[in-house]
């Protein structure tokens, strides 16, 4: 009975329009990596995907580190999804951390980014956080919004052209 309410709660969740932006957050340790932004080129790279981004690397509030935890709660409270970069975990675990535990405590769902362009693996503290885990691909990162944040479902097929000789 469970999985069948479940099921109808998500059909009536509005689609990602222009007028209904889904709303993220990026996870960051206050500075805009290449990861981060790379995030963005991504998303803007997609015809007829419209988000809203809360994550405000570029505003570090001043205080101590419960200020800046409050500061980042207040980022993630409003998204519908959380869009983690594994890339900030060797140096700033703590930070990382703490956003990923926040948005699972909060019902968030997280989409875990690869490391882009190495073979490392995702450290298994931080994958056991994350609802889905995706490679660096345009398609597939907004698949997974989609999915994760308003539980929609692409049918998109991939269409390969080749010459026969």
């Amino acid at each position: 009975m469970h999985e069948f309410r479940r099921a109808r709660a998500c059909a009536r969740l509005p689609r990602v329009s222009q007028s209904n932006p889904v709303r993220i957050f990026v996870t960051h340790a206050w500075e805009n990596s290449d990861d981060y932004l790379r995030v963005f080129e991504y998303l803007e790279s997609q015809r007829n995907f419209f988000y809203k981004n809360y994550s405000t690397p570029e505003r570090r509030p001043q205080g101590d580190r419960e200020a800046l935890r409050e500061n980042l709660r207040q980022q993630i409270t409003p998204a519908e999804a959380v869009i983690a970069l594994s890339s900030l975990f060797e140096a700033h675990e703590g930070e990382l951390t703490f956003q990923l535990l926040y948005a699972q405590a909060s019902h968030k769902p997280v989409i875990l980014m690869k490391p882009f362009g190495t073979r490392k693996d995702v450290p298994k503290a931080i994958l056991d956080l994350a609802d889905e885990v995706v490679e660096w691909d345009e398609r597939a990162l907004v698949d997974a919004i989609r999915r994760q944040a308003r539980h929609e479902e692409t049918t998109r097929w991939d269409t390969i052209e080749f010459k026969l000789d």
